[in-house]
């Protein structure tokens, strides 16, 4: 697939998608045209329990869209991949289900919110729990290693998603499950909004 294949340029989203998201992670009390932290957390259906049990830093950033979690609980002794982790909070608390035996790796492209989730992780001593730079496109991660994929509004802002898709499939391994939140239309869009890419991240 080339860059000729999708409707945006992925490298200029991917741009936008940072600088946005990079603003998150530096001021996670600012003004967006998305909710964030605590309050979207309960409105996404967590449980107050888990959330709570999580320090501010672990959760003020968090931008997802809803719980998947909710799809299917974790099983101890698993092991995760995080597309899209951001600040954390889903990598975290995928690391308490899955309990010592298991391990959540953590793929985020934004140094800032990288930096912010690592820095957590040491904060919380989560020995299994950690976060690597790269794309949903090109996961570091070998094959067939997950059990389970998770992402939480992160697969909208792909621009291929066709290669996400594979690799999501080539780390999974054989009866891995994929498990994520997502937005999604209910009817098509016109190609001139799909074009647009300042229409992704707005």
């Amino acid at each position: 697939m080339t860059h000729a294949d999708v409707a945006v340029n992925p490298i200029a989203l991917r741009e936008q998608v940072k600088e946005k998201y990079r603003e998150v992670a530096e001021k996670p009390d600012a003004e967006f045209h998305f909710h964030t932290g605590r309050p979207l957390a309960a409105r996404c259906g967590y449980g107050s329990d888990a959330v709570d049990g999580l320090p501010d830093v672990a959760v003020e950033a968090f931008a997802g869209v809803a719980n998947p979690f909710a799809l299917r609980p974790l099983e101890s002794g698993e092991r995760v991949v995080d597309i899209g982790s951001g600040a954390g909070m889903d990598s975290f608390l995928a690391g308490q289900a899955v309990g010592p035996q298991g391990r959540v790796v953590g793929v985020e492209m934004t140094q800032e919110m990288l930096a912010r989730a690592r820095r957590t992780a040491e904060q919380l001593q989560c020995a299994n729990v950690e976060f690597r730079e790269g794309l949903a496109e090109e996961l570091p991660v070998e094959d067939g290693w997950a059990d389970v994929v998770i992402a939480n509004g992160a697969l909208n802002l792909v621009a291929e998603k066709r290669r996400a898709f594979a690799e999501i499939w080539r780390v999974l391994r054989p009866g891995g499950v994929l498990q994520f939140a997502d937005i999604a239309t209910e009817r098509p869009v016109a190609d001139e909004a799909i074009k647009n890419i300042d229409l992704w991240t707005a």
